[in-house]
């Protein structure tokens, strides 16, 4: 009712976000209402000065300051963060929060002074979605301000008023979502006619309090016993990264989190939920007053860690090892910083959700899983909103979708009333969850959305609504339908499916990372036991936060701006860099160190295998001189013409297989030799790259929509293939290298069959500069395939390979990790990478009665949006088809594509710290133990779906094996040993030998105590 301006003053940071400190202590300029401020990612301080008028004593009092903002889209936006002047932060400033407390009530005559950290975060998402836009790559010119300041008041705050306008809303909000036969909402109708008949419209603080009692009664009515109940959760989902930077989201972060603590001053009844580990550790260290605010609020059980991951991952893509430190990352920090066990899995926005995730939730130690993505799936609505989720190995989680369908809700009439009809479970359990608050920076929670709750408790025509903790609804909800229906395998969106292959060199980026990290754990701990050698904790841990965050599910699926993918590029530059070294220096400490047999690196090679399975006679895990390693055992591969006559193309062959490419750098014949049978179906050539237009109706970085398979164009013209000179390729390989040029751009491929090698090679190179466009490699296999096997984490998972159903043909795109599977009752092919993630597999009958299947990868796309330039420039690929390959074979394929061997000067063999009698249980991983015991910490797994009894066999004295969860302590449901065998030596120390019982796709984690 009564305002007056603040004094403006301000200063534009001239370069990246400065320290509070700096920030209130810089000169600023005179300045006003109706300036433009904020050149593209831009920080402007804003100093506020006033005196609040004497005649307002009594009275509450508020600052009122729009830093230009547009209310339709509460976050992706400027955002400001207030400060006293001495630095202590108040809260935040976003669209629809856009007040500051002064006092309530006042004495008059009081001097204000705020200090506004304002980021002019561009709107890159905007009215028009998906236009490309320059924007995401970094800072704008200078001189383009986006925003206008345009409000800074002092200003009464009529809490009458207001609370008027919160009766009406929620009152109109149910009247309009009841049905016109229902008595209630022509009471509430009435009622609310009535209220406004009561109001002067020419006094209207004078009257809102009368106005508010005629609505009253209709505001007390209670809920029918059977309506549904609503537990809210306060929530902001702020993606790690996006349509920002990660700098801005550590900014975000605060903002939001000043804004949730300072309202739990005024609402006691107010629990919000925070996910994302890294998140809190940001806090930490760039905010840690705000932090410290926090942690009281958690200790009060009120700000709650949920999640127990390091970051909101995606989780199709990150590799098996890499999936389970999300959770030992995040596990551990809620636990060392805030003593809270988490126990609840959150991940509402990631893009589908693996079939390993049910047991490596459980054995993280967690008890449930709650997502509301899945109600984006195009097609096929998913049957069930609470329910036991069944995964790989036959692990069951309790699950939650909130029917409200949203995960940044206002707690609306129209929201609550969607959640209640839309709930698919009713008559088995009669609650759901519903996370309140803007989210991705606009700010949180509001004490609108608070008041909405309150009023919505226990009101008549209504879902009940209780504010609570997370773990309080799941306890009620788990107790209530214990009998819930159950989903088997994974939750596939049908929606976002080309986020498989967009901004491959992220992709490259991840699948390297995690590669190098399992060589640096692997060799570390081996040096450290073989060699007394000091293991790089600290390092390691660095480097895993590094890669976890870049699994964030806008960075790897390639769904950011550009900027957000230049620094992820960086990162995984850098972390190549340290992981090599760790690398060097444990291989060099092993092979030539007090290890040997002969000591010292003189005169020779020691190669090591990474792998978990022997090759060419090196142990798996483990090491031999160069002169022990086996050869291949036959002769060397053979490059001749064919012998169809001059221009027919060349024949490649090693004995087992003979490959025949044509002219035009073709593959037409993959003939196994050791089964008789030809590989690739009559008439149709293999590694056959085929370009299609690539336009989604929406989301373009996101999105591969079916229709663009209507357009293919096969790339067949070839500008060269001639044979690889012997200095250029391996000993005793033969290959071919193929060039071709299309559009503005050019493709490279050597073709390439090793001795002994039951696997043909591709290595690819492409100079890629095309837009909208899907680049897709082919083999098209005559094995009649029902199905398709794709390697996930831990294991594979199956999917048709025919369209019987919506929900089979709804998964025309789908992912796997190093290999795909086919097969046909004995026989199989896999198609085998080292950094592809998209994949289809169709099938067709042919006119002579045979099946094609066809396995395809997804190499590159071109989207504009977020990212105009995504993908441009050159990006290698290597990828092989391995015939008559069993489960077994693409496992073992796989491995050895992205984990080749390594030869360091030496001379000493490297004994491996375990082995393990049954090559179908596969060593995901070997490092030693967290606390830092000295344990030897090793994670294997069944690989190939089948039951399992097999011997573990240790390389060093131990004292005791047990088996552990993945945070490398005991649990309740841990298997118990078949045997071991006691060591041998008198002390009770020696070499271990236990035996194992696994079920199919079975985790086991072993601590091996030295």
């Amino acid at each position: 009712t009564a305002s007056v301006p603040l004094e403006v003053a301000r200063w534009d940071a001239p370069g990246e976000p400065v320290p509070a400190a700096e920030g209130i202590g810089a000169p600023h300029a005179p300045a006003q209402v109706g300036d433009a401020w904020g050149p593209a990612w831009g920080t402007t301080w804003f100093r506020l000065r006033g005196r609040v008028p004497a005649e307002w004593a009594g009275r509450t009092v508020e600052a009122v300051v729009d830093l230009g903002f547009d209310g339709a889209i509460p976050g992706f936006q400027c955002e400001g963060l207030v400060h006293l002047a001495d630095g202590t932060v108040v809260k935040g400033l976003h669209p629809r929060n856009a007040w500051i407390p002064v006092g309530a009530p006042v004495t008059g005559d009081e001097t204000v002074e705020f200090h506004v950290e304002a980021a002019a975060n561009p709107v890159i998402l905007d009215n028009a979605p998906f236009q490309p836009t320059g924007l995401g790559s970094g800072r704008g010119p200078e001189d383009r301000p986006l925003y206008e300041l345009t409000r800074a008041d002092l200003a009464v705050f009529e809490r009458q008023v207001w609370e008027l306008a919160l009766d009406l809303e929620v009152t109109g909000g149910l009247m309009r979502e009841l049905d016109t036969g229902d008595p209630r909402r022509w009471d509430l109708l009435r009622a609310l006619g009535r209220t406004l008949d009561s109001l002067d419209l020419q006094d209207v603080p004078g009257t809102a309090e009368r106005a508010r009692a005629v609505l009253a009664p209709a505001l007390r009515s209670p809920a029918s016993p059977s309506a549904h109940r609503l537990s809210a959760v306060g929530h902001a989902h702020i993606d790690s990264a996006w349509l920002w930077p990660l700098r801005e989201t550590v900014r975000k972060v605060a903002r939001t989190s000043a804004n949730v603590v300072t309202l739990m001053e005024d609402h006691p009844e107010f629990v919000f939920a925070m996910s994302q580990a890294q998140q809190w550790a940001w806090l930490k260290e760039h905010r840690p007053d705000v932090f410290g605010r926090v942690v009281q609020a958690a200790e009060a059980g009120r700000f709650v860690p949920v999640g127990g991951m390091w970051v909101e991952s995606d989780t199709n893509m990150p590799g098996s090892e890499a999936l389970a430190r999300q959770f030992t990352f995040g596990k551990r920090f809620f636990r060392d910083e805030l003593g809270v066990d988490t126990q609840e899995v959150w991940l509402p926005d990631s893009f589908g959700y693996s079939a390993a995730l049910p047991q490596l939730v459980r054995l993280s130690g967690s008890r449930w899983f709650l997502t509301q993505k899945i109600s984006w799936s195009q097609v096929n609505t998913f049957p069930h909103h609470t329910f036991w989720w069944e995964g790989l190995d036959g692990t069951r989680v309790f699950t939650h979708f909130p029917p409200v369908d949203t995960y940044n809700s206002e707690l609306t009439g129209a929201e609550l009333a969607h959640a209640s009809r839309n709930f698919r479970d009713k008559g088995g359990s009669s609650r759901s969850l519903v996370p309140f608050g803007h989210g991705d920076g606009g700010g949180g929670p509001t004490r609108e959305m608070l008041a909405r709750a309150a009023r919505l408790r226990d009101l008549e025509g209504s879902p009940t609504v209780q504010i609570e903790h997370p773990a309080e609804f799941f306890a009620k909800a788990h107790e209530e339908y214990t009998g819930a229906p159950v989903w088997l395998g994974e939750l596939y969106l049908e929606f976002h499916r080309g986020t498989y292959t967009s901004q491959a060199a992220t992709k490259q980026g991840n699948r390297r990372s995690e590669h190098l990290l399992r060589e640096a754990e692997l060799w570390a701990a081996t040096a450290a036991v073989r060699a007394g050698a000091e293991y790089p904790y600290e390092r390691l841990d660095g480097i895993w936060r590094t890669v976890l965050l870049n699994q964030f599910h806008d960075i790897l699926p390639g769904s950011s701006i550009a900027w957000v993918h230049r620094e992820a590029a960086q990162g995984y530059a850098r972390v190549a860099g340290e992981l090599e070294e760790i690398i060097a220096e444990a291989q060099s400490a092993l092979a030539g160190g007090e290890g040997g047999e002969d000591g010292g690196g003189d005169g020779g090679g020691v190669v090591f295998n990474p792998t978990p399975h022997e090759r060419d006679a090196i142990p798996a895990l483990g090491a031999l001189p160069r002169e022990q390693v086996g050869d291949p055992g036959t002769a060397e591969a053979t490059l001749t013409p064919a012998e169809d006559g001059p221009g027919s193309g060349h024949v490649l062959d090693n004995g087992l297989l003979t490959v025949r490419v044509d002219t035009r750098g073709l593959v037409t014949s993959v003939l196994d030799r050791e089964a008789g049978r030809e590989v690739l179906a009559p008439g149709q050539p293999g590694n056959l790259l085929q370009l299609h237009q690539d336009l989604p109706n929406q989301w373009d970085a996101w999105d591969v929509d079916e229709f663009y398979r209507n357009t293919t164009v096969d790339l067949t013209d070839s500008d060269s293939v001639e044979p690889l000179e012997a200095v250029e390729a391996a000993p005793g390989t033969a290959a071919l290298r193929v060039t071709r040029t299309f559009g503005d751009s050019s493709v490279t491929q050597v073709i390439s069959l090793d001795p002994g090698a039951r696997r043909l090679d591709v290595e690819t190179v492409v100079d890629w500069h095309e837009r909208e466009k899907f680049l897709k490699a082919a083999f098209p296999l005559d094995v009649r395939a029902h199905e398709s096997s794709s390697e996930i984490q831990f294991g594979h998972v199956r999917r048709p390979a025919h369209t019987n159903t919506s929900w089979d043909s709804a998964r025309f795109e789908i992912c796997a990790h190093r290999w795909v599977h086919v097969a046909e009752p004995g026989y199989g092919v896999a198609v085998v990478n080292d950094s592809t993630y998209g994949h289809d597999v169709t099938r067709d009958v042919r006119g002579d009665g045979g099946t094609t299947t066809t396995v395809r990868l997804s190499l590159l796309r071109a989207p504009r949006f977020p990212d105009p330039d995504t993908d441009q420039g050159e990006h290698r690929f290597r990828y092989a088809l391995a015939p008559g390959a069993e489960i077994g074979d693409a496992v073992r394929e796989g491995y050895r594509m992205n984990l080749p061997v390594r030869e360091v000067p030496g001379r000493s063999a490297v004994e491996p710290l375990v082995a393990v009698g049954d090559p179908g249980v596969v060593v995901e991983s070997v490092k030693l133990a967290d606390d830092r015991s000295g344990d030897v910490v090793v994670r294997l797994y069944e690989a190939r779906g089948g039951r399992a009894r097999t011997s573990v066999s240790t390389g060093f004295p131990v004292c005791g094996v047990r088996a552990v969860n993945l945070l490398e302590e005991d649990y309740e449901e841990a298997p118990e040993l078949l045997s071991v065998t006691a060591p041998s030596q008198p002390d009770g120390r020696g070499p271990g030998l236990v035996t194992v019982s696994l079920r199919p796709f079975q985790i086991l984690t072993l601590r091996l105590e030295r």
